[in-house]
């Protein structure tokens, strides 16, 4: 719940305000100049737990996503007990909490730097299942990934997910060569050899990117609590699968009212856009306003514990996985006048003419095809194998 939730409410009701489809609505265009407060997150029992405290912005805005800084925002037990979250950026709140009473209720409680207070109905603790598995399948040349779960006890029966993946993926060519220059100059003067070291720093990368759609699943009308069902889904030959991807899913145990929020949420969020779509939910939540009770405010903050699981898929497993990139080659010769109209726009790669120990020619391509940290980090990641 994140861009898209601080403009479902105004993007939303205003394009259907405007538009004369289905049956009327009075959209609520009276969208206070400060947007409504969306509060984003959960309570974790068992690691950090972190809010963030956006603000809903306007069609018409230029601004993506406006934050709600310096906030006292903490969390409070029904009998008093009080954690208090730290800003780490923008509206971003954080802490890890000591265990809390599972016999207890817990509540999100937050102040403004202007002094407006909001807090979330007392919420009791939920124990989240341990993911069982998380398996993959060769589908219409692609990859699709599932989470399988159970609650033995039959008690969860609503479930979230979100996931975080990586992939390492390499340059369309592997550079030898690089520019130099007439020394103390920016003129060039010819290429020379790259240091292995550098060859790898711009041919091996990798990228992580966070889900930012809504996964739920329930069992509610199942004979046992049992889920399983497919999270995310990787287009044949698409990068993630080139050399090696991993995914990391975590899980969360919702109530039922929670449950409802986010199918609403998810339901907006996915038809953004359309006219024809259907109108846009209530999505209030169980986050309030305690110094105006008739203001709106977006987001439903509960305590629960995160299970997570993760996977690596190599391109091994694959095969056949193409990739193949749309990169071209240009060959250039080794001389002043020859290199200086593409030493901005194109990197070295390779000798193609060698004459003893002398480049004669060399071809080269554009630097996305060559320098892999323009869409990636050449950082590898800890875990990483």
């Amino acid at each position: 719940m994140t861009r898209y939730t601080s403009i479902i409410i105004t993007g939303l009701l205003l394009l259907l305000a405007n538009v004369g489809c289905k049956e009327p609505y009075n959209a609520p265009i009276n969208v206070p100049s400060a947007g409504y407060l969306v509060v984003d997150g959960y309570i974790n029992n068992d690691g950090p737990t972190t809010i963030t405290l956006t603000r809903s912005t306007r069609l018409y805005d230029s601004v993506d996503l406006i934050y709600e800084s310096n906030a006292d925002v903490r969390v409070e037990g029904e009998h008093n007990e009080s954690y208090p979250l730290f800003q780490t950026t923008g509206g971003v709140y954080t802490s890890t909490l000591p265990a809390l009473n599972p016999s207890e209720k817990y509540r999100v409680h937050i102040t403004t730097k202007n002094g407006k207070e909001y807090a979330s109905d007392y919420s009791a603790v939920r124990t989240t299942p341990e993911i069982d598995s998380i398996s993959w399948l060769r589908d219409n040349g692609g990859v699709r990934i599932y989470i399988n779960t159970h609650d033995d006890q039959n008690k969860t029966k609503y479930y979230r997910w979100s996931y975080s993946e990586t992939w390492e993926f390499h340059a369309a060519y592997l550079s030898s060569l690089d520019w130099e220059f007439f020394p103390g100059t920016d003129i060039p003067w010819q290429v020379q050899g790259r240091s292995p070291g550098s060859r790898d720093s711009l041919y091996r990368c990798w990228k992580t990117v966070n889900s930012s759609n809504i996964f739920l699943g329930s069992s509610e009308k199942l004979s046992a609590d049992k889920i399983y069902l497919p999270l995310r889904y990787i287009e044949p030959n698409a990068e993630e699968l080139s050399v090696l991807y991993y995914i990391k899913i975590n899980q969360y145990a919702v109530s039922n009212e929670a449950y409802s929020f986010y199918e609403k949420l998810k339901k907006n969020t996915e038809q953004l856009g359309s006219i024809f779509d259907a109108q846009p939910s209530d999505l209030s939540g169980n986050v309030h306003s305690i110094s105006d009770p008739a203001e709106t405010v977006v987001g439903f903050v509960e305590v629960s514990e995160t299970r997570q699981k993760d996977i690596f898929i190599s391109n091994a497993e694959v095969t056949p996985w193409g990739q193949v990139p749309a990169c071209g080659k240009i060959v250039i010769y080794n001389h002043p006048d020859s290199i200086k109209p593409y030493v901005d726009g194109y990197i070295p790669i390779s000798p193609v003419l060698m004459r003893g120990l002398a480049i004669v020619k060399f071809d080269a391509a554009p630097p996305i095809c060559v320098d892999c940290t323009l869409r990636g980090t050449n950082t590898k990641p800890s875990f990483w194998p």
